[in-house]
């Protein structure tokens, strides 16, 4: 190491105790504003949500500096979770891009101070329109928080910025409180994960949502024995068939012989091969249905030791065979 290099570690080394506490008083400083904010959320928190959850348009959501970039976080948020939304710049917006905004549309308008310049231009324009809004701003009487139908405080009394200006505190409570107004509005409406997966289809998570076990499983030359059959033909599927034979009758399941039921048939029995099937397979199997989930039938496999299953449709009759590593290499966990 370097004269130079080991003095900078020096250094470094010296400073880390004040470098780690400056972070942690930033952090705790901003832990004390969310929790100020859910401590003060009440009653105008409830009317934004009635009013996104009743808009039967979409949710234009500007800010300007800072708060335009949690904007256009928040709006992804929303469309995401199944209430579409955009974000309007708001200087743009009276330079034409105002044709985006329908009189059915909720507008939230972001700005600490609530009095942007910028953004009181829009709000003069979106209440011509007779659009609501929601304003979210740390001044309950600034001309922003007049003009709308519904104010949420951001209740920041300080920034975490040593000198109180670049806006750190007021976009992390803001941020949280737009997540707390998507999570809210998506519960309303009853939104579930297989939505989402819907929105999200590219996505692992979207896979595991969306693939059922139909999208996965066997449906030709199922590895099939008769009630009659003896050990011998059932050695020959489960040699051939990854390691299931199923028993059945007129298409339904009576039992599945494995391989594990053929190691413990072998260390009691001398003569496996002649042995009915009836007499080794497991009468009361596990089994997964061709609409269920691919993500319930992997935890299902994972929890009983299982790596195939029977798979029956919804009148009880044998469609296919599922395994677990067909599953997996789907994304279905």
């Amino acid at each position: 190491m370097s004269d130079r290099a080991a003095n900078a570690a020096t250094d470094l080394a010296s400073r880390s105790g004040d470098i780690i506490a400056r972070g942690r008083r930033v952090l705790e400083q901003e832990a004390q504003a969310l929790l100020q904010q859910e401590r003060q959320l009440g009653e105008p928190f409830a009317r934004a949500v009635a009013l996104l959850t009743d808009c039967r348009g979409r949710v234009i959501i500007a800010g300007v500096g800072k708060s335009g970039n949690v904007a256009r976080k928040m709006a992804a948020t929303f469309t995401s979770t199944g209430t579409p939304a955009l974000f309007l710049h708001p200087v743009e917006s009276v330079h034409g891009d105002l044709g985006i905004v329908g009189p059915d549309d909720v507008a939230i308008l972001i700005s600490k101070s609530g009095e942007s310049d910028e953004l009181l231009g829009l709000i003069e324009a979106l209440a011509r329109m007779g659009v609501r809004m929601i304003a979210m701003t740390a001044v309950a009487g600034s001309r922003l928080a007049r003009h709308a139908d519904v104010t949420l405080d951001l209740l920041v009394r300080e920034e975490a910025c040593p000198h109180d200006l670049a806006p750190t505190t007021s976009t992390t409570v803001t941020m949280a409180l737009g997540d707390a107004l998507a999570v809210a509005v998506l519960l309303e409406k009853g939104f579930r994960p297989e939505d989402f997966a819907r929105l999200h289809p590219g996505g692992a998570l979207g896979r595991r949502l969306l693939t059922r076990v139909q999208d996965v499983m066997e449906r030709n030359d199922l590895p099939v024995l008769q009630r009659d059959a003896i050990m011998r033909d059932a050695v020959v599927l489960l040699a051939k068939r990854r390691g299931l034979a199923i028993v059945t009758e007129q298409e339904r399941v009576l039992g599945v012989v494995t391989a594990g039921d053929l190691t413990r048939l072998m260390q009691r029995e001398a003569d496996v091969l002649s042995e009915p099937v009836a007499n080794v397979m497991s009468t009361s199997p596990r089994v997964a249905y061709d609409h269920e989930l691919g993500s319930a039938v992997v935890h299902r496999m994972e929890t009983h030791g299982i790596m195939a299953m029977p798979v029956l449709d919804s009148h009880e009759r044998l469609v296919g065979v599922v395994h677990l590593h067909d599953l997996l290499r789907a994304g279905a966990a």
